[in-house]
């Protein structure tokens, strides 16, 4: 019971000293697994563990294989949470990138890192594949908390993020395979059952995983589920799918339960908030304790392997000739720029799905007798912690060398989905900017997405908004709910993450009836509210440009929009591109030349070109 107890309870203190940090969790994770596992040998007084994690006739907390059938329960329930945040409209400019990742990259890792096995350490060519395969995996859970504290092109994000989850069946499916070779052996058996093995993994993980996320969504949105136990039935069926693809094809569950999560995920699913922030929670419970149990597993013995020139050398070579070789194959042909595969080249953190099933067939080769298995669990680990303290610790300051990181954040965070958010945001979208909206309400996201725009369902008094990676490059704020509290809040709360370059918020309705106490973050125009600009929105639904001369121009159209309540200035558009957003304060822009346009809400200004009108849109806004 103890140490059980203290297994939780040392995951969460390192999950917090991660947040405090802005580290990967899985490094404070791993350091204290080993504190309390093989380190610890060498401190107490009878030579054994503090921690150990399988029963060795006098202590453990698993029997037999308990430990590795608690693992893979554990990194279904992982794998099918990351599934749920895979949206389709994020890989619109990136899909080929992403495919050839997890496919030619795979094989790059593949074969370059069985190559560079086989020649520093000697073992068998069946070993040095097993040991590739596993180390294809890039796991989304070390590589999101290191993208949520680096802002980067969208894009960029975006490719680390799926490849992280998706390939984590990939490399699963290869170790199986190879894993299997060893077991039947060369020859004709081998190719039979490895053919036989291939098919049935994508047949029953792809039947399976989209099968039941169909039944599912289905028998939530027909309230057949009550609302106080859709979490722990969908984390049930989770884990039924989980298992009973696995009983049909060894390891075909972890395609199957990513298959169901990015297809639950895409759906117009109820409730997937919720689900999305219980599925995460137990995520985090389940991490801390994975990664605990795995690092306290290994052997003094296993760490003794670990420190040499070789598996230096070996690290060094999949860090810098493989991961890159791969991720430059994979990208030819991209938009991408060479600073940005080049990042992406040195993002390739190892996590839990390469650890755990090192751990299930390094124990179970061990027991066979196949010589050289013993190198497997410990080289495995070495590359996970290596590559997590590598990226951890440089990927920013590598980020700001190559020139990815984003210096000046030009994305637009608004908060609201209204009719006036979802105008102002699909002008700013058609104006080549990042702009994601936020709302709590369904209906809104619902019709935000079908204008194409990015919308995220969330409650703004939620701490995970901050932790989004999608959010990375956004530097600009402002809050457009018809609650102003709400906006006070978001303000306050949210300014230092996401307003690096103005955050704004409408006035209300004392505000506006008294513009000598306007404050600076009011937005447009002290004379509109919430109200106002959703009247004159519902009058005149378009965003019009109109040419300026000079600043006296600009002024005296100003004026205008104070007399005319369906009238509403937006943005200042300059000769460079750039958008800037008219507050409270008109004043702000002094220096306005020919080649200046206003954006503005509303009806046209008296004696203006109907043919001018820039943006306009319908009634399905």
């Amino acid at each position: 019971m103890l140490e059980l107890a203290g297994i939780i309870i040392l995951g969460i203190l390192a999950q917090w000293v991660a947040w405090r940090l802005k580290l990967p969790a899985i490094l404070p994770l791993i350091l204290i697994g080993l504190i309390v596992g093989p380190l610890s040998t060498l401190y107490t007084e009878d030579g054994s563990k503090i921690i150990e994690p399988i029963w060795n006739g006098d202590k453990g907390l698993f029997p037999g294989e308990g430990l590795y059938y608690f693992v893979s329960l554990a990194i279904s329930i992982i794998l099918f949470e990351g599934g749920l945040t895979l949206k389709r409209s994020e890989i619109k400019n990136i899909g080929p990138v992403i495919t050839k990742l997890i496919t030619l990259g795979s094989l790059t890792t593949f074969f370059g890192a069985a190559l560079a096995a086989y020649f520093l350490f000697g073992l068998s060519w069946q070993l040095c594949f097993l040991f590739s395969a596993l180390i294809i995996v890039t796991g989304p859970t070390v590589i999101t908390p290191i993208l949520r504290n680096i802002p980067l092109k969208k894009d960029v994000s975006a490719i680390l993020k799926w490849e992280g989850i998706l390939i984590d069946p990939i490399g699963a499916l290869a170790a199986v395979l190879v894993y299997e070779f060893i077991s039947v052996g060369e020859g004709q058996a081998y190719t039979v059952t490895a053919l036989i093995e291939f098919g049935k993994i994508l047949l029953f993980g792809f039947t399976f995983g989209f099968t039941f996320a169909h039944a599912l969504t289905f028998l939530i949105k027909k309230n057949f589920i009550p609302h106080y136990l859709l979490n722990v039935v969908s984390l049930s069926v989770v884990l039924g799918v989980f298992v009973m693809s696995d009983v049909f094809a060894h390891e075909s569950g972890l395609l199957a339960v990513v298959v169901m999560g990015m297809v639950m995920g895409n759906t117009d699913l109820p409730n997937i908030k919720e689900l999305l922030y219980f599925k995460e929670s137990l995520s985090i419970l389940l991490i801390s304790i994975l990664f605990i149990l795995l690092a306290a597993n290994i052997d003094i013995a296993d760490l003794e392997l670990i420190f040499t020139w070789k598996t230096i050398a070996l690290f060094l070579s999949i860090v810098l000739i493989i991961r890159p070789l791969g991720v430059f194959l994979s990208s030819i042909g991209s938009n991408l720029k060479f600073n940005e595969k080049l990042f992406i080249s040195w993002v390739g953190p190892r996590g839990i799905v390469a650890a755990g099933i090192a751990s299930l067939f390094g124990s179970k080769l061990l027991s066979k007798g196949e010589a050289g298995a013993e190198y497997i669990t410990p080289l495995v680990f070495m590359i996970v912690l290596g590559t997590v303290l590598l990226n951890a610790t440089t990927a920013r300051v590598f980020a700001k060398l190559i020139g990815v990181f984003l210096n000046k954040s030009e994305g637009i965070l608004i908060l609201g989905a209204s009719k006036v958010s979802r105008l102002i945001g699909d002008y700013l979208h058609k104006n080549d900017r990042h702009v994601v909206l936020i709302d709590n309400n369904q209906s809104n996201i619902d019709k935000a997405n079908k204008l194409g725009l990015e919308a995220i369902s969330a409650n703004i008094y939620s701490d995970n908004l901050t932790d989004n990676i999608e959010l990375n490059d956004i530097g600009y704020l402002m809050a457009l709910t018809p609650n102003s509290d709400i906006n006070k809040y978001a303000i306050n709360k949210f300014q230092d993450a996401f307003g690096e370059n103005g955050s704004f918020r409408l006035v209300d309705a004392d505000e506006m009836s008294d513009p000598e106490n306007n404050p600076k973050e009011g937005l447009f125009s002290h004379t509109d509210d919430f109200i106002k600009l959703t009247e004159a929105a519902r009058k005149f639904p378009a965003i019009h440009e109109i040419e300026l001369h000079d600043t006296e121009h600009y002024e005296g159209l100003i004026e205008i929009t104070k007399a005319d309540a369906d009238i509403v200035p937006l943005f200042l558009l300059d000769p460079d591109g750039d958008i800037h957003i008219i507050t409270a304060f008109s004043k702000d822009f002094t220096d306005i030349q020919k080649g200046y346009k206003l954006a503005y809400l509303g009806k046209m200004f008296p004696n203006e070109d109907p043919d001018k009108e820039a943006q306009s849109e319908t009634d399905e806004v």
